[in-house]
């Protein structure tokens, strides 16, 4: 250590202060005792001299680094240069579909992370992982390959077992195989997963979770069917009783869309969850959007499964509306005391029809709950 480092440094986190005289300087003491001086007009405190530079003193240049760091760090503190929703905004290009699988997935809690549902479940293993979550013991992992994966009969292997698990479990996966998932064709995943197609893994695999969600739902409820009543009348008096107004009138209440009641409820069932200088009034399109990705961030964090977008919150899709504050419900009876007892006798849903069981609800519920947006009908990629 003589210094260049440090000429470099401040050359580029603060070019008014420093020159290129420290750089062309060939006396490294000489060099050392330029990059100190250039510091000093940053207001760093002298903790060391140019010898302890030059003989690289481990603690002494830590602290001065950490001084550099503290009066110029290069971080930019114009907050409204990205907004919240904007770290989280997708190519415009990627299908809605796409996105709604992709977060879904990775608010499972799997060890790998999915960047693209295209990509990055052609050698298996992210399904095997998905399927072992939401059907522990289902994967026999001493067949299975973990990447990276040389061999592409490995991958067939993994997806083969993707494809028997998924026929184990009751999916409609008529003239599907492993090597349909390995080929990779966006075409045929669109149309394999991600399309209307009846067949659909993906859907079926997350309406699989959402039907575990509801059998988990009713373990809290002395066996009893739940209702979107039931649901509905837990998360309004959860709010009520936490001190907030805000009421939802059915699961198709128009002003759900500014995402505020649902940051309640969050708030409801942990207080410390969300942070409320991060949340608009909801009164603008783009208001509405930070807090809808705001809800999908705060309910991950907690553990929710997530199965909807903010699209859906903004929109207010009814039945991802429901499968949200399920999944809400949910955690909050898993880590409290709570007991939850649904209505004795049938009776008229917030929005004036008959109550339906969660049941029917989820098993009604069609790709297009998902997303209107049909996939584009693109070239085969070879």
């Amino acid at each position: 250590m003589d210094g260049e480092a440090y000429a470099y440094l401040l050359s580029a986190l603060a070019p008014e202060v420093s020159g290129p005289s420290a750089l062309a300087t060939k006396d490294p003491t000489e060099r050392a005792n330029m990059v100190l001086e250039q510091a000093e007009r940053l207001d760093c405190k002298r903790y060391l001299t140019p010898k302890d530079i030059v003989d690289g003193s481990p603690n002494l240049n830590l602290a001065f680094v950490a001084q550099i760091f503290q009066h110029r760090n290069g971080l930019t503190a114009d907050t409204k240069t990205m907004s919240f929703a904007e770290m989280m905004t997708d190519d415009v290009q990627t299908s809605r579909e796409e996105r709604c699988f992709r977060l879904w997935i990775n608010s499972l809690g799997i060890a790998t992370y999915v960047n693209n549902i295209f990509e990055d479940v052609r050698n298996g293993w992210v399904l095997l992982e998905v399927l072992d979550k939401v059907s522990p013991g289902s994967v026999n992992w001493k067949q299975a390959t973990k990447p990276p994966i040389k061999m592409p009969f490995r991958k067939v292997e993994n997806c083969n077992q993707v494809i028997k698990i998924g026929k184990d479990l009751n999916f409609s996966l008529v003239n599907i195989a492993g090597n349909d998932i390995v080929q990779g064709n966006k075409k045929l995943l669109l149309g394999t997963f991600i399309s209307v197609c009846p067949t659909a893994f993906m859907w079926q695999l997350m309406r699989f979770t959402m039907l575990q969600l509801l059998k988990n739902l009713r373990s809290h409820s002395q066996g009893k069917e739940i209702t979107d009543a039931d649901i509905l009348n837990w998360a309004n008096k959860k709010v009520k009783k936490s001190g907030r107004a805000s009421q939802m009138e059915s699961f198709k209440d128009k002003n759900l869309s500014n995402g505020i009641f649902f940051l309640e409820l969050l708030s409801a069932v942990e207080s410390r969850v969300v942070n409320w200088s991060l949340v608009t009034k909801g009164e603008t399109d783009d208001d509405k959007k930070l807090n809808s990705t705001y809800i999908i961030s705060v309910a991950r964090k907690l553990g929710c499964s997530i199965f909807l977008l903010p699209e859906d919150i903004i929109e207010v899709n009814q039945k991802m509306i429901l499968t949200l504050t399920a999944s809400i419900m949910y955690w909050s009876l898993q880590h409290s005391e709570e007991s939850f007892t649904p209505e004795a006798s049938p009776v008229a849903s917030a929005d004036g029809e008959h109550q339906t069981e969660f049941t029917t609800e989820v098993s009604n519920l069609a790709i297009d709950d998902v997303s209107e947006n049909k996939p584009e009908d693109e070239g085969v990629s070879s």
